[in-house]
């Protein structure tokens, strides 16, 4: 499953705009429990890893938590999320993806793990 609008906090909790992920909802019914992997997608992050054989940076890391009720989001939500999508603001696909985004589900995280790739993150 893949949430495109995941934000965080500053306090191990975050949010994101329940739009798309249908059968997310569904399953938060019978078990709320959550795992959202991270990854450093930045393209001059990998290559200069994949050139230097190792990474400066954990390249991703899992956040667990508990998924919270379903809920309008808020005025400042909603800026943020405009914030975040506003250099594609004048393209088609922008209104047809994030238009209309009107609820969230907040997250609250209890855990954190690093992902180990083996000789590359050995040394950090």
């Amino acid at each position: 499953m893949v949430i495109g609008s995941l934000f965080l906090n500053n306090n191990q909790t975050g949010y994101y705009f329940e739009k798309y992920p249908q059968k997310l909802s569904v399953h938060a019914e019978n078990n709320p429990n959550i795992c959202v992997l991270s990854v450093n997608s930045g393209v001059l992050f990998w290559i200069k890893s994949l050139f230097f054989g190792k990474f400066k940076n954990y390249p991703a890391i899992k956040l667990y938590g508990k998924l919270g009720i379903r809920r309008e989001a808020t005025a400042i939500e909603i800026i943020r999320l405009k914030g975040r999508m506003k250099s594609t603001k004048g393209l088609k696909g922008n209104s047809y993806l994030w238009g209309k985004m009107t609820f969230v589900r907040e997250i609250l995280f209890t855990k954190a793990e690093k992902i180990n790739l083996g000789e590359m993150t050995e040394k950090l």
